[in-house]
């Protein structure tokens, strides 16, 4: 039975990140560049200041919203996860150091995606049965959009419940349950024989912790993800600074080849990884799994962002994308490669081998401060997720079914921790796929409208 899931995955995973996925994601992106005139380069000083800016200004949100900084956190908290540290790692292993040049362009285009997305997000959202604010790809297709394209919105809802299983949860539990096995093996303190044990009754602790904050309602989840992410990221940025420091003068060694690299893969892999459409295709397909950019999720946070102004709220998505991907999931790369430690190209790898670039350079101790670092990236996805999971299946039936959904999601901690790594990103991979098709086609539909908004926002704040 297993092995008919994977055959049937792989069938629509390669086509769902085949030419479809390349055209749909760059072209849309590109697309919304040139309609707002790449905002995300013209007024990339501009977002910084505003967004850096509303981060340090603290104040109490209305009931049934966050602050536009919690908001912000819910999102990154979803991004930076796994994504940017096993994702990072599988994308050079199976698609060579080029692959980080693919996901670079893909977070260009991606940074006027994501703003397009909360923008539209804040602008068309509502008030649910218990008076929270809600919105994201599903509220402004249902609120922007013909009746006739009403259809795209549950499609979106429907792959979204399905996606935060995978990407939201099962592959960041793995990733916990992994870091902690390393640093744990390294110090002797587990046999392999335990392994298996340790990571079931992390599994169990895992789905209490992340029950207790998402049953908790709006509020409490907007206070855990903003202490969480603002100091796991710092921590990570910091310990990576280090590693790539101390190995400076490899530096430029690795940029060459991930410029070389994206063009001509097998120079650079000894020929194992040959193909330069794999190499495309990883690069794409981890970067949208790391910033969400074309998925809309992210922009389902935003919406309950206590803001009256979209257009400044949709800058958090330009900010967002720059931080996860332009920032960290570069600076993951550089351990890997800096570090000199081998990459076996052509196979699954995951955070075991980020975790081996900084114990290269720090030495085995530094696997616990990497165990601590992976566990918050991790955790503060969960919980992003677990919202997203939520507004989905509320869309879909009502808000009564939101508690019983958290239980389930929760359980679902279990089954990560216990599963196949290879099996689980493939199978992430594959939903978010789905899940961005329909709100590709939205965000095309709606182009004019994101146009229209800006140009009302700075006819107002010139």
């Amino acid at each position: 039975m297993l092995e008919t899931i994977k055959m049937i995955n792989t069938a629509v995973n390669d086509f769902i990140w085949g030419v479809p996925a390349m055209i749909c994601i760059i072209g849309v992106g590109l697309y919304l560049s040139c309609r707002t005139h790449f905002i995300q380069i013209r007024k990339f000083p501009y977002a910084i200041k505003v967004t850096i800016g509303r981060i340090f200004r603290k104040k109490e949100a209305s009931d049934g919203a966050m602050t536009p900084f919690q908001a912000v956190c819910t999102a990154l908290a979803s991004t930076v996860g796994t994504g940017n540290i096993a994702g990072v790692a599988g994308a050079i292993a199976l698609g060579g150091p080029g692959s980080i040049f693919w996901m670079w362009i893909s977070a260009l285009l991606g940074m006027c995606t994501k703003f397009s997305e909360v923008t539209l997000a804040v602008h068309f959202r509502q008030r649910n049965e218990e008076g929270d604010l809600v919105g994201g790809p599903m509220y402004y297709i249902k609120n922007g959009l013909a009746k006739h394209w009403h259809w795209l919105a549950y499609l979106f809802a429907a792959f979204g419940v399905l996606t935060v299983f995978g990407t939201g949860n099962a592959t960041q539990v793995n990733t916990i349950t992994t870091a902690i096995d390393s640093a744990l093996l390294n110090y002797g303190v587990i046999s392999d024989s335990s392994v298996s044990t340790l990571n079931l009754i992390l599994g169990i602790i895992l789905a209490i912790l992340v029950g207790l904050v998402l049953l908790g309602g709006i509020k409490r989840i907007g206070k855990v993800t903003e202490k969480l992410v603002p100091f796991m990221s710092l921590f990570y940025i910091l310990l990576s600074l280090g590693v790539i420091l101390l190995n400076i003068d490899r530096v430029p060694g690795v940029f060459a080849s991930i410029i070389d690299g994206a063009f001509h893969p097998g120079a650079v892999t000894g020929g194992i990884v040959g193909s330069l459409f794999m190499s495309m295709k990883k690069g794409v397909a981890r970067g949208i799994f790391s910033n969400e950019a074309g998925l809309g999720t992210g922009s389902i946070a935003h919406a309950c962002a206590d803001t009256q102004k979209p257009v400044k709220q949709g800058f958090f998505g330009i900010f967002e994308v720059f931080t996860d991907t332009i920032v960290i999931c570069t600076m993951t790369a550089l351990v890997i490669l800096c570090s000199g430690i081998p990459v076996g190209y052509g196979s699954a790898a995951g955070a075991e081998l980020t975790i081996a670039g900084f114990t290269a350079t720090y030495g085995n101790w530094v696997s616990i401060f990497t165990a601590v670092a992976l566990c918050c990236f991790a955790f503060s996805t969960i919980i992003g997720w677990g919202l997203y999971g939520a507004r989905c299946i509320e869309f879909l039936l009502s808000s009564r079914v939101i508690r019983p959904f958290m239980v389930v999601y929760s359980l679902v901690a279990i089954l990560g921790a216990t599963v196949d790594l290879g099996f689980l990103w493939s199978i992430a991979e594959t939903f978010n796929g789905l899940m961005s098709i329909p709100n590709l086609i939205a965000l095309f539909l709606l182009s004019g409208t994101v146009v229209k908004l800006v140009k009302e926002y700075f006819a107002e704040n010139r």
